[in-house]
């Protein structure tokens, strides 16, 4: 490797590297592009309607329908812009941003003069454009508003630190300089009123949250429920002012914004009401299936969502090593105890047994995925700056007690970070990684959240102040299952997790290695001198894990991953084996001679949205969803393709263009209801038995692979990774508390785990477009009748012939007795439907009887089954409520809701039933005994049972979840949040 890869100087970023073409040459950084007009419609999947729409806007040739869709709709200004009124061309949004940067590094002093200036805007502007790195959606909101269309505003209580007077002073308007954190963790103090305290926390988090930020906190400052009070009488308790807080992040969320308020939610394993949030969400979820019982919508925007609390929040249980370390050694001491400990009165304290609390914490993640885990030791072990302010180590207020709501910023309370990501498959061309480009861009990126924050504002007063004395950045990587794969290495591989764990120490090392030579020039972090002992410390052992040097670890008390450089080595990526040992090297040399700038540098953030506006195939470090993906036309409509870089990667292995073409005609081979047969590609044509791992999606991945990616990426970056471990409907509770103890062992500074259908929230709406027209499931009731009839001339109508095979469910809701009877063609596929009643001669067996021929007739047209169930579900009329005599539906929101499930059942869809069997029956096949409801014993409580193609065609999908923003039913979770497939919205903060 070339010595000149590795910066040395701040100067080398003043080199053209991206745009050496523009030397001597009159073109500007735009001329490098070709550029197209496109047309970016955004239709609302519950109404059909149009929902966002802007004509002749202009995009590099090389976006995507859906890039530009997600980059207009979301991100470009909308109004006060000259002339327009509103942004036409991502060459304005990418000069607003880079222009402001640039700006603010020449007046900080990291750029000399206007040559260096041009070249880093050039710089800039070209990686920004070629979909090499997108900032975190602040940025795109804020940033730049002010110097290029003159847009004030008022200021919204935003401060920034003013270095001339050393306060903290209120801002003169909103978008002179920029909001552009997504991510803050707020303190909280153990009174009603004043400053930090209760009362003041309302108003932070309503004013984090209309700006759509997320912010994370610690609540166990709070006295837990009969602590004394000073006025003689007793505290209510920490759960009752979290209770009010979700209450006040849900009011903000559908009052203010489409998307649910991002926030963390914290208790410390020894507060004496632990107990109580352990259970919280697990309990409300029990609410909410009770309340569907009786008849109540639970899909998430529901009516018994809507009457729990504890909905607003991810939550997490901090544990510390001693509780660890009783829970490892449970087989020899299981009786070890935890003495959970009042705030300020020692009367409420009391000794628990460890045993209860793991499964406590394990069985309410079984039940509803909360709580998750945060290692506190394994956080400040990894510390940069203990010493805080005044260098009083130790204090509980200099430790790390929380994270943003994503679990990927970790720092001190009252702190932000802003983020940015680098899309890692840009980088990668023909087998070999370009780490040379790779790391200049992150040497460009880190002086661009040095700048947000020079030139930077923030909510409170206290977040301003400490923004200024720490200054920490969050770069991130995205894209991660795109190289691994077309390199053609599993995702859960040694190989995968040691080229993931490689480009995050080159990304981490590198950008210490620049706030090095930052500090060089301007200074480093006010709080550093008092700090220095100790980020040394975390940088020498962050070089360890990297290999740059081979001493014993200092302080960290567990074992962590390491680079493997061997592996690195045989696979053909010595580049990036040597690389990430020098920038580490840098990093401690150029640290000790001049500090460093910020105090922390990068994050594994989920990069939702962003990474849509990327192009990337799959988001962070996550795994691909799924290997078919949804592309969007420029005439508005969409179409289902097989995943491009599986195409590339087969290629790689040596496939021929036949052979890769038959693998994607399998893939896209498609059953009578128009869904896809195959979840993956096992039993594709050509395919070796040694390859199909190469291909697994993140729900074919073990859950053990998504832990050990987590832990050989973490001792390589400074805060935290955003990750959920995706677990089975089959996972059992000692599953999820083997997940949980690999977490720790491994190194991993959190965990959450998702137990695939746990959630008692549903799908209502399937949503979706096809090739620009109205999907069946789309239209009325009337709209579809008049459909059948106005094609009758055309269509073909299959009518069962002689005797039918067919299927009775009873069932009773109200005072109703009601027989749905089911009858199939020879191949299983549903051909009838009679709905009878025993109120002889009533008008409601007369309206059954003309409901049944419509949806026979309906389903002898050729209408699928699933598109009439969609049709009917959730209508509500009376009666309605409590389903008896059917042995898995057990409440309905009326009689055409009933019919629903009932299809559903039939078409092996059991989702939306409140019991599963565990086998579904086909008509062909033996039909099983009436089940005694006397004993449910073999049935299972939301199962899911195996996944069927339409699964695998959407990725891990949440059930109930809808996006608020366009409505569409393709929710998957990303990292420890949930991002929207079709229009890129995410439910966190990034």
């Amino acid at each position: 490797m070339k010595r000149r890869t590795i910066l040395k100087h701040l100067s080398q970023l003043f080199e053209r590297v991206f745009t050496k073409s523009l030397e001597n040459s009159d073109r500007t950084v735009y001329d490098l592009f070709d550029w197209q007009t496109v047309d970016v419609s955004l239709t609302d999947y519950r109404t059909g309607q149009i929902a966002f729409e802007m004509k002749g806007l202009e995009f590099p040739k090389a976006y995507s329908q859906n890039a530009c869709n997600i980059i207009a709709s979301k991100y470009f200004r909308k109004e006060g812009v000259p002339g327009t009124g509103h942004e036409t061309s991502m060459r304005q949004v990418a000069d607003r941003l880079v222009g402001f940067w640039t700006d603010a590094l020449r007046e900080e002093g990291l750029i000399d003069n206007d040559a260096q200036w041009q070249i880093v805007y050039d710089e800039l502007v070209f990686a920004f454009l070629s979909q090499m790195w997108a900032p975190n959606s602040p940025q795109w909101f804020n940033t730049g508003i002010k110097r290029n269309y003159g847009i004030e505003a008022e200021s919204d209580n935003l401060y920034y630190y003013d270095e001339k007077t050393g306060k903290v002073v209120l801002s003169n308007d909103r978008y002179t300089r920029t909001q552009s954190s997504a991510c803050f963790i707020l303190s909280i103090k153990d009174q009603l009123l004043g400053e930090g305290s209760i009362s003041d926390h309302y108003v932070s988090e309503t004013k984090l949250f209309k700006g759509g930020s997320g912010v994370g906190t610690n609540f166990s400052p709070l006295r837990g429920v009969n602590e004394k009070l000073s006025s003689g009488g007793k505290s209510s308790g920490m759960m009752s002012f979290l209770q009010g807080l979700d209450r006040n992040a849900g009011a903000i969320k559908s009052g203010g914004t489409t998307r649910r308020a991002a926030k963390m939610v914290i208790a410390d394993i020894d507060h004496p009401e632990i107990e109580a949030f352990i259970d919280w969400k697990a309990h409300e979820e029990q609410k909410v299936r009770d309340l569907g019982k009786m008849g109540y919508d639970t899909s998430m925007d529901g009516e018994a969502y809507q009457t729990v609390s504890g909905q607003n929040a991810n939550n997490s249980v901090r544990v510390n090593q001693d509780f660890m370390d009783k829970v490892m050694h449970l087989d020899d001491d299981p009786d070890a105890t935890l003495t959970l400990k009042g705030r300020v009165d020692d009367r409420v304290n009391r000794d628990v047994k460890v045993q209860d609390l793991w499964h406590k914490i394990n069985q309410a993640a079984w039940e509803c995925a909360d709580p998750g885990l945060q290692f506190d030791d394994r956080f400040n072990a990894w510390h940069t700056c203990p010493a805080g302010e005044d260098g009083n180590v130790g204090a509980k207020y200099n430790r790390i007690n929380a994270t943003n709501p994503c679990s990927e910023y970790a720092f001190l309370d009252d702190t932000a970070c802003n983020l940015a990501s680098i899309n890692v498959y840009r980088f990668y061309h023909g087998g070999v990684f370009d780490v040379e480009r790779f790391v200049h861009l992150v040497g460009l990126i880190q002086l661009v959240l040095e700048a947000s924050i020079y030139w930077g504002q923030f909510p409170t007063e206290e977040v301003a102040r400490k923004s200024y004395l720490f200054r920490t950045t969050g770069l991130g990587l995205a894209n991660i299952a795109s190289l691994v794969m077309d390199a053609g290495y599993p995702y859960d591989s040694d190989e995968a997790r040691n080229i993931a764990a490689a480009l995050a120490g080159i990304m981490t090392g590198a950008s210490y290695a620049v706030s090095a030579l930052m500090a060089e020039k301007v200074g480093p972090f006010p709080c550093y001198a008092v700090n220095a002992p100790y980020m040394a410390r975390v940088i020498r052992n962050h070089a360890r894990i990297a290999g740059a040097r081979t001493d014993a670890f200092e302080d960290l008390g567990y074992d962590p991953y390491i680079v493997d450089h061997p592996i690195l080595n045989q696979i053909g990526m010595s580049n990036l084996s040597d690389t990430v040992k020098q920038v580490w090297h840098d990093a401690m040399d150029l640290g000790e001679a001049y500090g460093y700038r910020n105090a922390q540098v990068t994050v594994i953030a989920p990069t939702g949205t962003i990474s849509f506006a990327m192009d990337c195939g799959a988001t962070s470090i996550e795994p691909f969803y799924s290997q078919v993906v949804l592309k969007k036309l420029i005439s508005g409509g969409a179409m289902q393709i097989v995943n491009p870089v599986l195409e590339t990667a087969l290629h790689h292995l040596g496939y021929s263009d036949d052979q890769v073409q038959a693998v994607m005609d399998y893939l896209l081979e498609t059953d009578d209801n128009g869904m896809l047969k195959h979840a993956g590609l096992k039993g594709a044509p050509y395919i070796k038995e040694k390859d199909l791992p190469i291909f697994d999606c993140a729900n074919d991945i073990r859950p053990e692979g998504h832990v050990l990616m987590v832990a050989a990426i973490t001792p390589m970056i400074s805060g935290s990774v955003s990750k959920t471990v995706n677990m089975p409907n089959s996972a059992t509770e000692a599953d999820i508390a083997n997940i949980n103890l690999m977490a720790y062992r491994s190194g991993c500074k959190a965990i959450a785990t998702y137990r695939d259908g746990c959630k008692a929230a549903q799908p209502l709406s399937t949503g979706g477009q096809q090739d620009g027209k109205r999907k069946l499931t789309d239209l009325s009731y009337d709209e579809l009748i008049d459909l059948v009839q106005s094609n009758a001339n055309v269509l073909e109508r299959k009518k069962p012939k002689g005797i039918r095979n067919s299927r009775t469910h009873a069932a009773k809701i109200g005072d109703i007795e009601l027989y749905i009877t089911v009858s199939f063609y020879d191949n299983d596929q549903i051909s009838e439907i009679f709905v009878s009643t025993d109120r002889e001669g009533t008008v409601v067996k007369g309206l059954l009887a003309s409901l049944s021929k419509s949806i026979s007739h309906m389903l002898q047209y050729g209408i699928p089954p699933k598109d009439i169930s969609a049709m009917l579900r959730g209508q509500k009329y009376e009666p309605s409520g409590l389903v008896l005599r059917h042995p898995y539906i057990k409440s309905a929101s009326s009689i055409s809701d009933l019919i629903s499930k009932v299809i559903d059942i039939e078409c092996g869809d059991y989702s939306r039933c409140q019991v599963k069997p565990t086998h579904h029956y086909k008509r062909s096949e033996f039909v099983p005994k009436q089940v005694d409801m006397s004993s449910m014993s073999g049935m299972t409580e939301l199962d899911d049972g195996e996944s069927s193609a339409d699964d695998a065609e959407s990725g891990e999908r949440i059930y109930g979840e809808i996006c608020p923003n366009c409505g569409s039913d393709r929710m998957v979770r990303n990292g420890t949040c949930k991002v929207c497939l079709d229009c890129g919205s995410t439910t966190g903060c990034s």
